[in-house]
């Protein structure tokens, strides 16, 4: 998942939700020493979702679907994708609109400027310009993004091309996300419950 996904599974909870934009930001253990509960519990809620969602079975398949040279970064492409089709069906899943969602996200990094790094601030001076996150329901947005983790990656690599790929992979991101997030949302349920935190939605 990616980041419109993470903000949308950590509920309303406002510290789990900026530990769910930090979550790829922040590395090792260590490093969650500086954060409050609420925040640091967050980030390990990001970690959390990562692992569980590589791990599923129907996620293993659709990687299997991806031709060379693309199958190594089909994680990255599969984020991406899923986030797309979480923005067009957003209505579905939220009663607060995608457009006041995305407010709400610029006015909660405001009140905790003081935890915002760097890179996540110039990532949402990027999703700024771009209308992101709603744009995303825009193939040609969602494209774009890919591009640009791929000039951001040290090695070359295939994210600018994908394009290539799209139109015979998209019919099956689309069949596929409504039941994995399904399973992803059962699965942040009950870590959360096992937490007694409540994400408000």
């Amino acid at each position: 998942m990616n980041f419109l996904a993470h903000l949308f599974l950590a509920g309303d909870n406002d510290g789990l939700r900026v530990g769910a934009l930090l979550g790829d930001f922040v590395r090792g253990k260590k490093s969650l020493e500086r954060f409050p509960d609420d925040v640091r519990t967050g980030i390990e809620l990001h970690r959390h979702i990562d692992g569980h969602i590589d791990a599923l079975p129907d996620v293993v398949n659709l990687r299997r679907c991806f031709p060379e040279p693309f199958r190594r970064y089909s994680g990255i492409i599969i984020d991406l994708a899923f986030d797309r089709e979480l923005a067009i069906a957003w209505d579905k899943y939220s009663e607060t609109s995608l457009e006041d969602f995305d407010q709400g996200v610029r006015e909660l990094l405001t009140r905790y400027d003081e935890l915002v790094p760097d890179r996540l601030r110039r990532f949402m001076i990027y999703a700024d310009r771009r209308g992101l996150f709603a744009a995303y329901r825009n193939e040609s947005e969602m494209l774009c993004s890919l591009k640009g983790i791929g000039k951001r990656l040290s090695r070359p690599n295939p994210l600018h091309r994908v394009d290539e790929i799209w139109q015979d992979l998209a019919p099956r991101f689309s069949a596929s996300f409504e039941f994995i997030f399904l399973q992803v949302q059962s699965d942040v349920s009950a870590w959360l419950k096992s937490r007694s935190i409540s994400t408000g939605s």
